[in-house]
């Protein structure tokens, strides 16, 4: 053993000792290594970072569970209230992972300015609101109060801000339609907060406020509310407990997961992990048949020394293993060069944000990053796994040569 790795460290050491011919070649090999690394890690981070962000956003507006009455179900705007006394609220302790449920309510409404009116969906919030799931979206101002008595402060999102120019400190003279009566009911809510989630589907509809105000303009009860919104601790899990919260809110309450109520979205995520898949395929591909390449030349520049081992009585596998040696050191040097690059590159982006996105197509301003060593170990040890198992098979023409003939190759 100690002989084979004197011929590892002599294959491997000085670059003089390399040819003019093996030179370039090895660096292109690592090289495409090194770039098939940070492709894969660039993939993982933004398809997964994409998926995260999108999902977090939908939740942060809808809770990961809706449980709502039959008749609200298909629409945005709470129509029959449900009673706050379940047994589910507000501790849902019959399922497993349930993180939080908060009680909300929902009412169309118009803000009619001097210039100009927006129609808007008025959420009403509760004291059991969690506001870390929305706190990342804050741009300017303050939460509103809606924990004392009822108040007038809302929030609405930049978008409608600069579409009505409206700023913090402005009052919003909203209106509500009421079935009973023709003439609209006026509310003049003041702005404390300015939000904007990069999400437009959501960002020019929603305008939160205290949900008292709804209870009071349908003319319900104060435990009366339009849904509950269920945060689970574990997406993954989000169609199992879709189902076991279903199975246990009475026969006359529905509950349906955002992958079910945003069915479109979700299904156009999806396509981002066939699209990781296939750039890590290809990206291996290429990084092997490269490697491949590599090897092989260097088996043809040390056709002599192969002749001289077997002549000096070394087996066809322990010459073998001394390429596969080498190719395996070559591999590290561009997973090693390919990790440094590509961490490097999906750290800028996470703290600087340097590369923009359209949020009308992605619903992100930013390309999104997750970082987690789960996918950079699997990458790493998944690219040297089957690099080196695709070099067995080219490492088989060492057996092939003749000890003769190799010591007179020239």
């Amino acid at each position: 053993m100690n002989f084979e790795f004197f011929v590892v460290k002599r294959l491997i050491g000085a670059k003089g000792h390399k040819s003019s011919i093996s030179a370039p070649i090895i660096k292109i090999a690592i090289t495409a290594i090194a770039i098939g690394v940070i492709m894969m890690l660039v993939s993982f981070a933004t398809g997964l970072g994409l998926q995260e962000k999108i999902r977090d956003k939908i939740a942060a507006f809808n809770g990961h569970i809706n449980i709502s009455s039959y008749d609200n179900n298909s629409s945005q705007v709470s129509l029959e209230p449900i009673s706050k006394e379940q047994d589910f609220y507000p501790e849902f302790t019959r399922v497993d992972g349930i993180e939080h449920v908060q009680a909300v309510a929902t009412k169309a409404g118009i803000i009619r300015t001097e210039t100009d009116f927006e129609g808007v969906l008025v959420k009403g919030l509760g004291e059991d609101y969690k506001w870390e799931n929305f706190e990342e979206f804050i741009t300017s101002g303050e939460i509103p109060e809606f924990t004392g008595t009822l108040n007038d402060e809302v929030m609405i999102s930049a978008y409608l801000s600069n579409r009505l120019g409206l700023q913090i400190g402005d009052k919003v003279p909203t209106y509500f339609l009421r079935e009973e009566s023709d003439r609209p009911l006026l509310r003049a809510f003041v702005i404390t907060g300015i939000y904007s989630s990069g999400f437009q589907e959501f960002d020019e509809l929603y305008m939160l406020a205290d949900i008292r105000h709804i209870q009071r303009i349908n003319r319900w009860e104060d435990d009366e509310v339009g849904n509950f919104e269920v945060f689970i601790s574990d997406f993954g899990e989000l169609d199992e407990k879709g189902q076991e919260v279903y199975e246990n809110t009475g026969s006359f309450l529905d509950a349906q997961t955002i992958n079910q109520k945003y069915y479109s979205i979700f299904e156009w995520l999806e396509l981002f992990d066939f699209n990781i898949a296939l750039i890590i395929g290809i990206m291996i591909l290429v990084a092997g048949i490269n490697m491949i390449t590599a090897l092989l030349v260097l088996i043809l520049e040390r056709t002599q020394m192969i002749g001289i081992l077997k002549a000096l009585g070394s087996g066809d596998w322990s010459i073998r293993k001394i390429f596969l040696y080498n190719a395996g050191y070559l591999i590290l040097l561009g997973l090693f060069w390919g990790n440094l690059i590509g961490i490097g590159l999906l750290l800028i982006q996470k703290y600087f944000k340097l590369f923009p996105l359209n949020p009308d197509t992605y619903y992100v301003t930013e390309v999104p990053v997750y970082i987690n060593w789960d996918y950079i170990l699997a990458v790493n040890i998944g690219t040297l796994i089957l690099c080196m198992l695709m070099l067995l098979i080219p490492s088989v023409i060492i057996s092939k040569i003749s000890p003769a003939k190799a010591i007179k190759f020239e």
